[in-house]
């Protein structure tokens, strides 16, 4: 008895409650067709190893923040770690894991400062504010009761975090009521920064409507009539790449396209205003 409690207090017992769960409960959201959210094959083996590892452990692995590391403990795996916490309702085991995934969540957003740390932008501030107040109160929903929003952070967490930032860009510009339309620099050609703000405020693939046979007929419809390059962007957005990342291993679409990260933003937000347009016209016939 002594030998486990010194066990316990090292900070090294297993998760009992995790050991009977060789297979995993499935998600519950589902997708637009109908189908289960499901985890990524290999996410799921990583929980199943890590369900009967010390738990400090699997905290020593959580705070490798260097994805290249060949130790990198997905984000996808530190939710359903953090999911599951409620059951044995260990407050300063779920603290531990929180902190390390607020920590993955703080650098992955932009920050209010600039490089040189003397200008701060208000509309980053506020977008980093409202995407880590949302995931906050989203987790903090999940402990009381199974959210399943949640779901889509065990199966894509980056994926899902963009879609909080696209949603927290476009609130704040509302927000600030700047609705001014697309403006891009005479000389470079780039998208200002109120330019791309404003872009934020539209997603047609996060519209009410997507879910209407028709409404994603003329969406596909006016993709298609976009010049090649803006068409190819919207197509691997829409397929969930992201545009740009620090992580050489990671397919982007600036590297699929060779294209530099500002061109293919500025492509992205023509597109996206141009698409605007279109659905908008359709929607007065």
């Amino acid at each position: 008895m002594k030998e486990t409690e010194r066990a316990i207090s090292a900070g090294q017992e297993s998760d009992a409650h995790f050991k009977n769960e060789a297979s995993l409960a499935p998600l519950r959201k589902r997708r637009l067709s109908g189908e289960l959210y499901e985890r990524d094959p290999k996410i799921e083996a990583l929980i199943a190893e890590f369900a009967v590892q010390p738990r400090d452990e699997l905290i020593a692995r959580a705070k490798i923040a260097k994805r290249s590391d060949p130790g990198y403990f997905p984000s996808e795996c530190l939710v359903y770690f953090i999911r599951a916490s409620r059951r044995d309702n260990n407050a300063v085991w779920f603290e531990r894991l929180y902190r390390i995934l607020i920590e993955r969540v703080l650098r992955s957003l932009p920050r209010a400062e600039s490089s040189d740390g003397k200008t701060e932008s208000l509309t980053r501030g506020v977008v980093r504010d409202k995407v880590l107040g949302r995931f906050v109160e989203l987790l903090s929903a999940d402990r009381a009761a199974y959210v399943d929003k949640v779901d889509y952070f065990e199966v894509r967490f980056d994926g899902a975090l963009a879609s909080l930032r696209r949603d927290a860009q476009g609130q704040a510009w509302r927000d600030e009521n700047r609705t001014q339309p697309l403006e891009y620099d005479e000389e470079s050609g780039e998208v200002s920064l109120e330019g791309e703000a404003a872009s934020m405020t539209y997603d047609p693939f996060a519209a009410s409507d997507f879910d209407n046979p028709t409404y994603r007929s003329r969406l596909d419809a006016a993709i298609e009539a976009l010049p090649t390059e803006q068409s190819r962007i919207i197509h691997m957005l829409r397929q969930g790449f992201p545009i740009d990342s620090k992580e050489p291993d990671v397919m982007t679409i600036a590297r699929a396209l060779d294209r530099s990260e500002k061109t293919i933003r500025t492509y992205r937000d023509k597109a996206f205003a141009a698409l605007r347009g279109a659905m908008a016209d359709g929607d007065e016939q």
